[in-house]
């Protein structure tokens, strides 16, 4: 009888924390980014407009467009909580779309955008470097 070759096995290790940390930004980002929406949507005297102008020119699109990212990032965190690679991939995807949105907050609230971003940052990190070992858990 032939023996099939078997792979090892992937090591979890410690940093398999990191991806759980992601996932767990992921959602609270998500979250953040909804509160963020609905307070654009519901009050017009939200974004305060600087003497160069505001990046963004119709606020209901950008409330909506927080909207779909902060749902997105909550999917996703999901996702990577329950170690699927499509929630890893969406999330990637997500929170690089997130820094790039940042960037239209960045004028009128910059410490908001800049943590944002920041968060952001560590969850592409945290799910592209050690994605794989939660996958093994």
């Amino acid at each position: 009888m032939a023996t099939q070759p078997t792979t090892p096995a992937p090591v979890v290790t410690a940093w398999a924390g990191w991806v759980w940390f992601g996932a767990t930004m992921l959602v609270t980002l998500g979250l953040f980014q909804v509160i963020q929406a609905l307070v654009a949507l519901l009050d017009d005297g939200f974004a305060v407009a600087l003497e160069s102008g505001l990046v963004v020119f119709d606020l209901n699109t950008w409330g909506w467009t927080h909207l779909a990212i902060g749902a997105l990032l909550v999917i996703a965190g999901i996702g990577v909580f329950a170690g699927a690679l499509w929630g890893r991939v969406i999330g990637v995807i997500v929170a690089a779309i997130s820094i790039l949105v940042q960037i239209t907050v960045l004028p009128v609230y910059p410490i908001w955008a800049l943590i944002v971003i920041v968060l952001d940052s560590f969850v592409i990190y945290a799910l592209i470097v050690h994605g794989e070992e939660v996958r093994a858990a």
